[in-house]
């Protein structure tokens, strides 16, 4: 891991349940080489966390303000993380 490695979370604001935003963000995050985990809250925001390389998480954090095509995001907030997990790939969870 070189130092352009980060670790970012996001949490997604707006009509974003239901929508196939975790489905696409996952897909997303794939084609970008990240690594990590997006899931539904139960306050009807998607939590994002994903790691990898610096320039990849800003391109999924502009993505995430688009979000899939039926998603109306309203704001993101972005938040860096200490350190890294090491996740093995790019998962949905609930």
């Amino acid at each position: 891991m070189s130092n352009n490695t980060k670790r970012i979370a996001l949490r997604v604001h707006g009509k974003v349940q239901g929508v196939f935003f975790r489905a696409s963000t996952q897909e997303k995050a794939k084609a970008l080489g990240l690594t990590g985990f997006v899931q539904n809250e139960a306050d009807g925001t998607v939590y994002v966390e994903a790691e990898g390389d610096t320039e990849a998480l800003k391109q999924l954090e502009q993505w995430a303000h688009e979000g899939s095509t039926k998603a109306r995001v309203e704001k993101v907030e972005v938040e860096e993380k200490e350190g890294l997990v090491g996740f093995k790939k790019f998962e949905q969870r609930r």
